[in-house]
């Protein structure tokens, strides 16, 4: 069915999906953990039962059992070479049910570049790969469903068109904050996929019948004239012995329908745990429309809310005004007393700084904690930091953790970068995870965080006010790898970049330079490290010793020829 057969098919009026294939299939044994696509193959008639159980039930559509076969996910089972077979199969299973079929296709259930391994080139070919067998099985549409990350519903809405004429609708599943796993409101998922030509736009899954209304109402706020569609899940699951229960009743699903219907949904349907009476009951409420009588259901005017604000730094206020800003790194204690260290920062005060930049186990040698040694500037100088943040050494879950507690304690600037092994430190054998790389966690700071969510897209109350700094090497023997890392660095979020030190200005003109051919005026403010050299021994020790620190062979004969004047 091309796009416009659909369109004309949703004009007659609105269109019944089936329910929970997962659930159903459950219900009748399988496994949790089994690969249910792999059923198309060695169990098709237990599959075609459930789908023809939904037909029965007053589905005008059934999806296929194919919501995992795409090849990340099949490679789990060691069933990846089997991706043509599994969705062809699974078309000519639901056809037997006697109504339209829909290619079902989920999420690679892997993670894109910034926060995972898997490019944006390598998702494309996964999902053209499954929705070209799907289509060449003879579906008559694609859902690309239970999405959580817009650049992967990006590629796969790519993927489909190049290899299909289908209608394809894209459908996203949203966390109980209304977000995305990864951050995205209703708005921004509808509006980009409109924008990109998805045939219908929607929510399934998530919290509930009415949470999915809620973001399908805010999505049809966006969508113009493109269709929307809602699947909830039967309510919030719960897990009884090796049952998996959810709680809404028959009724509940109906008064549903009908206020999505109500709504301007023009596709409805259920997802985990609506079974054949949910769809039935559903089915009996479309043919009887009226005004939904529940609560929860009923319009509601959005409540105006006041967000705390946040002044810009002094930093911040430099930054945008073009001005030069004077910063000052220093490291943090080696023992537990901070005396010198603020000594040290009301000497750099008086002396002229503007912002002192405290790094975080530079060297991965043990020092105090950078926040701490950041409060305590603040607070006996009256002086703006800057907080070294590595992310090597913290999971996800601390890393986020360890932003809030920061931010609670007044450090609004962040340094983010990758932070020095272990192995070259005082204690090599100590753990080195790593959940997220710099760009990912500029993204997450940016675009979650100081948007209110974390990264998982739960509601961390009011949002944060962080200034994000990336690291630059204008020392970089690779020019072309250091300007790409610094365009995705400044489409990731960061507000800065901090430099390491450079002894002539030949390093900054090249690398201007190079950016500028490849993306045109760099306009990121750079802070462009410069180091007072002691004399040649120093000099020699930082250019041989020091990775990201170059120093000109006439600047290294300069500290030569003065001797003990070198200073």
């Amino acid at each position: 069915m091309d796009p416009s057969a659909f369109r004309a098919l949703l004009q007659e009026g609105p269109l019944l999906g089936d329910g929970g294939l997962g659930a159903a299939l459950v219900d009748r044994g399988v496994g949790l953990h089994a690969c249910f696509e792999d059923l198309n193959r060695t169990d098709p008639d237990l599959v075609a039962e459930v789908h023809r159980g939904f037909a029965e039930a007053g589905a005008a559509f059934v999806e296929t059992n194919t919501f995992g076969a795409n090849r990340f996910n099949l490679a789990k089972h060691g069933l990846e070479d089997r991706v043509a077979e599994l969705n062809s199969r699974g078309v000519e299973i639901a056809r037997r049910a006697g109504v339209l079929v829909v290619g079902s296709v989920g999420p690679l259930r892997v993670h894109l570049v910034p926060y995972g391994r898997v490019s944006r080139a390598q998702a494309f070919e996964a999902y053209a790969e499954q929705v070209s067998a799907l289509a060449e099985a003879g579906a008559d549409l694609i859902f690309i469903e239970t999405q959580s990350d817009l650049v992967e519903m990006e590629q796969a809405l790519a993927a489909a068109r190049s290899v299909t004429g289908l209608a394809v609708a894209v459908i996203a599943t949203f966390t109980r904050d209304d977000r995305t796993l990864l951050g995205s409101t209703p708005e921004q998922v509808a509006a980009r996929l409109v924008e990109l030509g998805a045939d219908a736009v929607g929510v399934n899954c998530s919290e509930g019948p009415a949470q999915v209304l809620r973001v399908a109402a805010a999505m049809r706020g966006v969508a113009g004239d493109t269709p929307v569609v809602a699947m909830p899940n039967a309510g919030g699951p719960s897990r009884v012995g090796t049952r998996i229960l959810y709680p809404a009743t028959g009724e509940y699903m109906g008064e549903f329908a009908r206020a999505a219907l109500a709504a301007g949904v023009s596709v409805v349907g259920g997802c985990c745990g609506t079974g054949f009476g949910h769809v039935r009951a559903m089915a009996d409420a479309l043919a009887e429309p009226r005004q939904p009588v529940l609560e929860m259901f009923q319009p509601v005017e959005p409540s105006e809310g006041a967000e705390r604000t946040f002044a810009p730094t002094g930093l911040q206020s430099m930054l945008r005004q073009g001005r030069f800003v004077v910063c000052v790194e220093m490291e943090p204690p080696k023992g537990h007393s901070a005396a010198r260290l603020v000594a040290g920062a009301e000497t750099l005060h008086e002396a002229g700084a503007d912002v002192i930049y405290v790094s975080d186990s530079s060297r991965a040698r043990l020092r105090m904690s950078a926040w701490a040694a950041c409060r305590l500037i603040q607070e006996h100088e009256g002086i703006e930091t800057i907080l070294g943040f590595p992310t090597r050494g913290r999971n996800l879950l601390r890393v986020q953790g360890d932003l809030l507690a920061a931010h609670a304690l007044g450090l609004r600037h962040l340094f983010v970068c990758m932070g020095d092994p272990t192995q070259i430190g005082d204690y090599p054998a100590a753990t080195d995870t790593q959940d997220i790389v710099p760009t990912g966690l500029m993204e997450l700071v940016s675009g979650s965080l100081n948007s209110g969510t974390d990264q998982a897209g739960t509601s961390i109350g009011e949002p944060t006010s962080f200034v994000v700094g990336c690291a630059l090497n204008l020392n970089a023997t690779d020019l072309g790898r250091e300007t790409r890392l610094l365009k995705r660095k400044i489409d990731a979020g960061a507000d800065f970049a901090l430099c390491q030190p450079i002894f002539g200005m030949e390093p900054l003109r090249q690398l201007r330079k190079a950016y500028e051919e490849r993306y045109g005026h760099l306009t990121l403010p750079l802070i462009v490290g410069a180091w007072p050299l002691l004399n040649s021994r120093n000099a020699e020790y930082l250019h041989n010793e020091i990775p990201g620190i170059t120093i000109p062979d006439d600047v290294r004969a300069r500290m030569r020829e003065a001797g003990e004047d070198g200073e």
